[in-house]
């Protein structure tokens, strides 16, 4: 008589996601909260509505760049893990734990608790006993608050739904990305339907590429190196809300014909996301002065720069159809950072799974349980971003993120290079776009755009880099364990 399958005795991944669920994943993964914040601090950072818009720009770039290029190591190596199995066979198995230690110390985990505090806040508007003045424990250090009740059981509730097999994730996260989608393009119809009739674009056209930073009472002229300086140092915000798109490559090992779904997944979910963040940019651009007042009395006043809490999108709504309205954008974007959340939170137990199995995570973490997925690996990362949502701000967070991610973009696409040589017979369904021309622009421009973070950023920078360099004797640790 034959006895089923115990859940511990699991051992394969079951293909379900088509390329309709993969670029679920990455549109889902991508759209949070960041769109709706972001262009407030940007706006300070350059004072301008053309500079705004060219960060954006330039950013979306970069992304699809990056996709189309981690395409043609995803079709080599359709395996769970992604990233991290990439630079562990382009490099050496050390680079690819110190991708997978920081993925879970600070990338994964820090966008998961950003995302999940964004949550919280929006939640608040609707909601006022959800707010971070209503605080419960005060420890001088830390002060436990509403916000972070409701955001750390956000991620624990997501975990959880996750554990319950990879259907009832993909049938979520459905659910949630295309329901943003559309209203998204609904909000961006309307928006710039109505926000004409505000006159604020003649407005912001006669300042368009008159490049200002706001540091306090004072306004700084930008001009030379000094431009290019702040305008890479603003990116931090956009390139973090494009953040996510190659999560899709965690989950391959569950993607029907991963060798053609995954590749055309993120480039079709990228490429999808920078339309919606440009033409959401020029709905403020249209809604509201790009400069404002930080005394200024309501949304007119505040501007793009001084949106309350920086939620222009919020700020322009209520610009264009009234204060009433500002309820609605937050539950929107309750709505659409919850989605966020479970695509993050999906996908990245995939990577603690694949370095467990490699001995170079817990053992546990490396078994699937009787839904054929990393239980283990979600509860660890639950836990772990639940922690982190306590550590510090939405900014403080973004930044550490970033530049560990861009850190690991660089390798990982200098590992297409690597590989061609190493393996220039290896089957390769989908070939980077442009080889080795693109390529090669995103890897000069992300490492200048390190250089740059590292220089005038370095209270958020170097962190992430020591962060990163903490994994060396981790990883000769577990391997001595191994």
């Amino acid at each position: 008589m034959l006895k089923e399958k115990s859940p511990s005795t699991f051992s394969e991944f079951r293909k379900s996601l088509n390329l309709f669920d993969s670029t679920a994943i990455v549109i889902g993964s991508m759209i949070g909260s960041g769109i709706f914040i972001v262009s407030a601090d940007m706006a300070r950072t350059m004072g301008s509505p053309g500079w705004l818009m060219m960060g954006w720009l330039v950013s979306g770039l970069m992304t699809i760049i990056a996709a189309v290029s981690y395409g043609e190591l995803a079709s080599m190596m359709p395996k769970a893990g992604g990233i991290y199995v990439y630079l562990r066979e382009a490099f050496n198995p050390l680079s690819g734990f110190l991708y997978g230690w920081t993925l879970f110390l600070v990338i994964q985990t820090g966008s998961i608790a950003a995302v999940a505090m964004a949550f919280g806040k929006f939640l608040g508007v609707i909601i006022p006993w959800i707010s971070e003045e209503n605080i419960w424990l005060d420890f001088g250090f830390l002060k436990f608050h509403t916000v972070h009740i409701i955001a750390i059981a956000s991620i624990l509730f997501l975990t959880w739904m996750n554990t319950r097999g990879i259907r009832t994730g993909k049938y979520l996260q459905n659910s949630f990305t295309y329901t943003k989608l559309l209203v998204l393009f609904l909000f961006i119809i309307i928006g710039l339907i109505f926000a004409k009739s505000t006159g604020f674009i003649v407005e912001n056209r006669k300042i368009f590429w008159d490049a200002v930073q706001a540091n306090g009472d004072e306004q700084v002229h930008l001009s030379g190196f000094a431009l290019v300086a702040v305008f890479a140092t603003s990116l931090v915000g956009s390139l973090f809300t494009y953040d996510a798109w190659y999560n899709l490559t965690f989950t391959s090992g569950e993607v029907i014909n991963p060798k053609r779904n995954v590749p055309l997944g993120m480039a079709l979910g990228t490429m999808i996301v920078m339309v919606v963040y440009m033409l959401t940019n020029l709905v403020y651009i249209y809604a509201l002065p790009l400069r404002g007042n930080p005394e200024g009395a309501g949304v007119i006043e505040q501007g793009i720069q001084y949106a309350a809490n920086d939620r222009v999108g919020t700020a322009a709504m209520s610009g264009i159809f009234g204060d009433y309205t500002a309820v609605i954008m937050a539950a929107f974007i309750v709505f659409s950072t919850f989605g966020c959340n479970n695509g993050l939170i999906l996908t990245g137990a995939r990577v603690y799974y694949a370095m467990a199995i490699d001995g170079l995570f817990f053992s546990k973490v490396g078994k699937l349980n009787g839904k054929a997925v990393p239980a283990n690996g979600l509860i660890f990362q639950g836990v772990w971003a639940s922690a982190l949502c306590l550590s510090g701000t939405y900014s403080n967070l973004l930044d550490y993120v970033i530049f560990a991610v861009l850190i690991f973009f660089v390798l990982t696409i200098s590992g297409i290079f690597v590989l061609r040589i190493k393996r220039p017979d290896s089957e390769r369904p989908y070939k980077a776009l442009g080889y080795p021309v693109v390529p090669g622009l995103y890897v000069i421009m992300a490492a200048f755009i390190l250089i740059i973070l590292l220089i005038y950023k370095p209270m958020y920078t170097w962190p992430g880099l020591i962060i990163v360099l903490l994994g060396v004797p981790v990883y000769y640790l577990w391997k001595r364990k191994k």
